[in-house]
């Protein structure tokens, strides 16, 4: 299972919130690269960048910090918020993204989605399934569409989609525990699913846990930053998880 931090940018720097509500946005860092570097001094080999700025305004906006860090490290950069239009995808895979991930448009404009999709390939698009009560949540979860989570996702790994992020937005920042059961019960409902885990991380056992369930990847963001997981501790995981195993 991949260890994925999570970097999300507010004006240039590096900020994590609560069920992904802007008012309670906490600056952690006010160099993102300094974050980064320090993420593949531990042995991390995969990023996700969240452009916050972008998924409130609709477009891109934070695509310089994006290719700072994708000049600057070897990290592998997934890249979401905001990426609405193919000059937006455009943007962000000159910028350096190996990855994008789609949450809105997969729901609003369907087609635009699926045009990226056969354009580009199910290794460099990821959908991005964030959820509350089982509901997709869109627009930086300002707004819950009437989608249902599972049927959803089911539908998309039918045309095409491989890797899934979801997160439980009632989980994310608060740091009480991933939705271990969400994932196990969509692992099963859905064949085929890459699923990667957000929202909710608190303690480095979190992570044998998710593994064991079956997901291909975890995103942590406010454990590393509040220290709950130390980087050392995630560097010692990636290098041996079947010491953690459950």
């Amino acid at each position: 299972m991949r260890i994925i931090p999570a970097i999300d940018i507010i004006g240039g720097k590096c900020v994590r919130l609560s069920k992904g509500d802007y008012s309670t946005a906490k600056t952690y860092s006010e160099d993102p690269l300094e974050m980064a570097k320090s993420f593949e001094d531990h042995g991390v080999t995969h990023l996700h960048l969240v452009d916050l700025d972008g998924a409130k305004s609709k477009h891109i906006v934070n695509y310089k910090v994006l290719e700072k860090l994708a000049t600057k490290t070897k990290l592998q950069i997934d890249f979401g918020g905001g990426l609405k239009s193919d000059q937006d995808l455009k943007i962000a895979f000159e910028s350096g993204a190996k990855q994008i991930t789609g949450g809105s448009i997969a729901v609003t404009s369907k087609e635009t989605f699926l045009s990226w999709l056969h354009t580009y390939g199910s290794d460099k698009i990821i959908l991005g399934a964030d959820a509350i009560e089982e509901k997709i949540a869109i627009s930086g979860w300002l707004e819950t569409s009437r989608e249902p989570l599972i049927p959803f996702v089911s539908q998309y790994i039918k045309d095409g989609v491989s890797h899934v992020i979801c997160t439980d937005i009632s989980k994310d920042g608060m740091l009480e525990g991933p939705s271990i059961a969400l994932y196990k019960k969509m692992l099963a409902a859905v064949p085929g699913l890459q699923l990667i885990a957000s929202g909710g991380v608190a303690q480095l056992e979190d992570l044998p846990a998710l593994a064991a369930v079956g997901c291909e990847g975890v995103i942590v963001g406010k454990a590393i930053y509040e220290h709950k997981i130390t980087l050392k501790q995630i560097a010692s995981y990636i290098l041996n998880p079947q010491a953690y195993a459950h």
